[in-house]
């Protein structure tokens, strides 16, 4: 059952309208990636999008934890808010650790959702999520996007086009002098990269944030080892939004609503 939106420009401003009424419930995203937005109190507390990795594809992806522990807990019956005190419990994870983890996806969703604008928004009553311990205020998120975009490309439509880039290895990538002194992450980082998958994709199949391989994929360009033509390195006066986590201007439609593996 959706609920009464505070009227908002964009995401950004009905963030902020919620984080002023210490309102709590779930933003549905429409759209190219979209998703949902859990506030709590006013604060940010999760996001969930198909355009970066959760904090389930992190955890299991890295080798964190086993895909035979995260089955075990689920198999428990907890409650999908309760599956990191699960986890916690179990001595998988720390409480501290897990805070981290899901602060990371949190901004990485946001980072993602603020490359395109949204086709519509609205309000429903919350929704369960995995519970980690992240509260984020909005104006943090505007902030940390705009730093971002601008470490990335000082544009938002050129790290946009960018995130829709399928970057293959250059030939240089074929010298081992080229290659020796690279990082292990870097490296492997290298091999992915195969001309098929967006960052995006990479992200996923890595277990790695989506912002993370995208600055590892501009300095492979900028070494000659990567073929990306959407990557912008030579700085210019920044166009960035200064509310870029998802900054369409259009008024939101009515309301109808550091780890791939499928959601259950």
């Amino acid at each position: 059952m959706s609920q009464e939106t505070p009227a908002a420009r964009n995401i950004p401003a009905l963030l902020a309208a919620l984080h002023a009424e210490k309102r709590s419930g779930a933003v549905l995203v429409s759209g190219a990636p979209g998703g949902v937005i859990h506030v709590r109190d006013g604060m940010v507390v999760g996001m969930e999008t198909p355009g970066a990795p959760g904090v389930e594809v992190l955890l299991l992806k890295s080798h964190r934890i086993t895909e035979d522990d995260w089955t075990a807990a689920r198999a428990t019956g907890t409650d999908p808010a309760r599956l990191g005190l699960e986890l916690v419990a179990q001595g998988l994870l720390g409480a501290r650790e897990l805070e981290v983890i899901g602060q990371a996806a949190l901004f990485d969703a946001a980072f993602a959702l603020a490359l395109t604008s949204p086709d519509g928004w609205e309000m429903t009553a919350p929704r369960p999520l995995l519970d980690t311990g992240a509260a984020i205020p909005p104006d943090r998120l505007v902030t940390e996007n705009t730093r971002r975009i601008r470490l990335l490309s000082n544009e938002r439509g050129a790290t946009a086009r960018f995130a829709r880039d399928r970057p293959d290895p250059a030939p240089a990538a074929r010298d081992p002098q080229r290659t020796a002194r690279l990082s292990p992450r870097h490296r492997t980082l290298l091999t992915t990269a195969d001309g098929r998958r967006t960052p995006r994709d990479i992200a996923f199949t890595l277990g790695r944030g989506l912002f993370a391989v995208m600055l590892d994929l501009r300095d492979l360009v900028a070494l000659g080892l990567l073929q990306s033509p959407s990557v912008t390195l030579a700085g210019r006066p920044s166009t960035a939004p200064r509310t870029p986590l998802s900054p369409s201007t259009a008024a939101p439609q009515p309301a109808a609503t550091p780890l791939p593996r499928r959601k259950r």
